[in-house]
């Protein structure tokens, strides 16, 4: 209306006014099906005074005039729901079946369904009648509660950068390179973008880049706990290109199971290949057999893969689990 032919639109530049009565003011009007908090929900005749006029103050809210029999209601229902979910409680949705209660569209005018009244401040400020398709439904929403807020450059970045994480996590390297690259070109000094890049180097094994783009953080960044992950990440990376053939590893231990040398360098393989739940099996089988070998060298390895893995990632958790579960036995 008003622009979509609202009879309810306020003269140019004032507000809508009149005197009508929602609802039996003498007592609390009841809960109408929907809980607080709720986008979209239904209410009554003793409902609208809560549900509608008290709400509007808080936030826009919609009430959908409509009807059982009512083809174009039943068409508009399910556009006119998606785009208030859509909005973010930027407005609400409160519906009022007019067979059922006929007093308020009555008092309204209201003589044609559907017919949906936008209410703000307790006040109707503008409506539309009709099934409109989903584009002119945003555009009233837009009118009658402002545009939609745009996220800021901090929390795009922020968005980027998770799901980014995410994407590497999962072994999308191509993907998580994309995002913390839109990154570092917006801002080349983001450490968590750099960590980020240099972890997908690292996956690629491309060990001599990610090393030279880690050297470029400057040394109080190298404490941020993502930094440092990827740096011992690195630093055990260089080393497993030494520790020769898993095969002839395992070998070993099939004939020895107590050459634990040989097991920290198979556990130490097992973790750059990504297999960090069987690399720390490996290190507790000799904390297991003997846990003092070595001046404790599996407990320190152990540790060394919490500080490459993060202290929240799933198996540094499990691991350290474990750990206390044997210390303190």
């Amino acid at each position: 209306m008003s622009d979509f032919d609202n009879p309810y639109a306020p003269a140019s530049g004032g507000q809508m006014s009149g005197t009508v009565t929602f609802g039996d003011k003498s007592k609390p009007a009841p809960a109408a099906g929907a809980v607080a908090g709720e986008l979209i929900s239904d209410t009554t005749t003793a409902g609208f005074t809560a549900d509608v006029i008290a709400a509007s103050q808080g936030v826009t809210v919609l009430v959908d005039f409509w009807a059982p029999w009512c083809g174009p209601c039943k068409q508009l229902t399910p556009i006119i729901e998606k785009v208030v979910r859509e909005s973010n409680g930027r407005v609400k949705l409160v519906k009022l079946n007019i067979d059922d209660h006929p007093e308020i569209p009555g008092q309204m005018g209201i003589q044609s369904i559907p017919a949906v009244v936008a209410f703000s401040g307790g006040k109707p400020v503008d409506g539309f009648m009709g099934a409109l398709p989903e584009s002119q439904i945003k555009e009233f929403i837009e009118k009658v509660a402002g545009p939609a807020p745009t996220a800021s450059a901090d929390e795009q970045t922020a968005e980027i950068l998770t799901q980014s994480r995410e994407a590497l996590a999962s072994g999308d390297v191509e993907a998580a390179a994309r995002g913390f690259g839109a990154i570092l070109q917006m801002d080349q000094s983001h450490v968590g973008a750099i960590a980020g890049m240099a972890g997908c180097m690292l996956a690629a094994g491309e060990l001599d880049r990610a090393e030279k783009l880690l050297n470029a953080v400057p040394e109080e960044e190298r404490k941020d706990l993502e930094v440092a992950s990827v740096f011992k990440r690195l630093e055990m990376a260089r080393e497993v290109a030494e520790l020769g053939d898993p095969m002839e590893l395992e070998a070993r231990l099939v004939s020895n199971p107590a050459d634990h040398a040989a097991r920290i360098q198979f556990a130490k393989i097992l973790n750059a290949q990504g297999d960090r739940e069987a690399a720390a099996d490996e290190l507790f089988k000799i904390m297991r057999k003997d846990p003092k070998w070595d001046d404790e060298a599996a407990r320190k390895v152990l540790l060394e893969f919490f500080e490459a893995w993060g202290p929240m990632d799933p198996a540094t958790l499990s691991a350290r689990r474990q750990l206390s579960s044997m210390l303190f036995s």
